[in-house]
């Protein structure tokens, strides 16, 4: 029998991919953790995109309206999911506590810089009293983008070395050194620490696989802390 490759399990377009199998199993604990609170409830979703909460079954329900803030606007396909673009930067238009609950799915690491990182979590941490902020383990062997094990402890310039010859994962050959540089610099792995630094007071849930932690969640704001 042929083995999958790991592209082919981290394939976000087949629903039966052991990535969105872990993903619905991942929601559902979101799904339970937002479940008691007051209706109409408030979604933004930084990063999201429309395709996602339809896989949810979230699109067009009466009792939740979500915000999409990501790179580029989508479409609007469902009266109550909405997008703008601009990225997390647009949220500054937004006041305090504009939304009941912030969301975020492996966005937070592909910003470049800690300091950007800083600023995300501060603008979600603003937005909303509530927040579930997930991303992918630094420590984790396989990296998720890139698909190389180690891919994010080699050399920078190692990195974009082999992103300009190779298909890595979901990205490459890069045309030159600078777009392969850029395309390495982009994605930022995050640690344990680092995310309990950025989302201070947290529970910080790990999502595991066979005995490792391949991803953490910082969910913040409800009365208990959940690890």
């Amino acid at each position: 029998m042929k083995l999958p490759s790991i592209r082919q399990l981290a394939d976000d377009d087949d629903k039966d991919s052991l990535s969105n199998r872990m993903r619905a199993r991942r929601f559902a604990k979101f799904d339970g953790l937002v479940a008691p609170l007051p209706r109409p409830l408030r979604i933004v979703d930084v990063g999201g995109t429309t395709g996602f909460w339809e896989q949810r079954g979230w699109a067009d329900r009466d009792d939740v309206s979500i915000l999409l803030v990501n790179l580029n606007a989508e479409p609007r396909k469902h009266r109550n999911i909405e997008s703008i673009g601009g990225g997390f930067d647009a949220l500054a238009s937004y006041p305090q506590n504009a939304f009941d609950v912030a969301f975020s799915n492996s966005v937070i690491e592909h910003l470049f810089t800690y300091e950007r990182q800083q600023h995300m979590a501060a603008e979600i941490r603003r937005v909303a009293p509530r927040y579930w902020v997930q991303t992918p383990n630094y420590w984790f062997p396989i990296e998720p983008h890139f698909h190389v094990p180690g891919w994010q402890w080699m050399p920078i310039g190692m990195r974009a070395a082999l992103i300009r010859r190779f298909r890595c994962g979901w990205r490459g050959p890069c045309p030159d050194a600078a777009s392969a540089r850029a395309a390495v610099e982009e994605v930022r792995l995050l640690t344990r620490g680092e995310m309990a630094d950025l989302f201070p007071g947290a529970g910080l849930w790990a999502e595991r696989f066979c005995g490792l932690t391949k991803s953490w969640v910082a969910i913040g704001g409800w009365d208990e802390p959940v690890r």
